[in-house]
């Protein structure tokens, strides 16, 4: 299986294209149709970009007809990761993106990724970013309180308790 980089190196702007191995996964999907499939994706994989930028993410593809979706973070309601066997020897997966269109499938499926969960992590991150819910509360020397990685809620509420017993305490003028 392929490296991943670690999280403060992954820089989702940089994915413009699916990784190669993209199409050798095409190819051994499209054996079961005794490769007639595999014109149709070799096309899709030569076409299709990608682009992350500060308002959301956009995936276009196609030749004759050109196809693309624009999902602002502020759309995202749920984002899901898949890989079936396959894709999980190539080292690749297919990041799901949900919004509440009432589809019952994702609205957009970035595929060929193989940094997968940084990728979902960054969308994650942006969702909420979106949704001004990334803001942490600042403690009395005006720090901004650390939560941690992977707080569980009883946790995050015994912080928010002392951060709010903290300001309580402190006299008037430093309030």
């Amino acid at each position: 299986m392929p490296e991943t980089q670690n999280d403060s190196a992954f820089d989702a702007t940089k994915i413009t294209r699916p990784a190669p191995v993209l199409l050798t996964y095409y190819v051994l999907v499209s054996v079961p149709s005794l490769f007639l499939a595999l014109p149709l994706l070799w096309f899709r994989f030569l076409t299709l970009r990608y682009t992350f930028d500060h308002e959301g993410v956009s995936m276009r593809w196609g030749l004759l007809f050109r196809k693309e979706i624009l999902l602002t973070y502020r759309r995202i309601q749920d984002i899901h990761l898949t890989r079936n066997l396959v894709q999980r020897w190539f080292g690749l997966a297919t990041v799901g993106i949900q919004t509440a269109s009432g589809s019952a499938g994702p609205e957009m499926s970035i595929e060929g990724i193989l940094e997968a969960e940084p990728l979902r992590d960054f969308l994650y991150q942006q969702m909420r970013g979106a949704r001004g819910e990334t803001e942490l509360p600042n403690d009395a020397s005006g720090k901004p309180v650390s939560l941690g990685h992977g707080t569980n809620t009883t946790e995050l509420l015994r912080e928010i308790r002392d951060h709010l017993a903290r300001i309580n305490r402190l006299p008037e003028d430093q309030q």
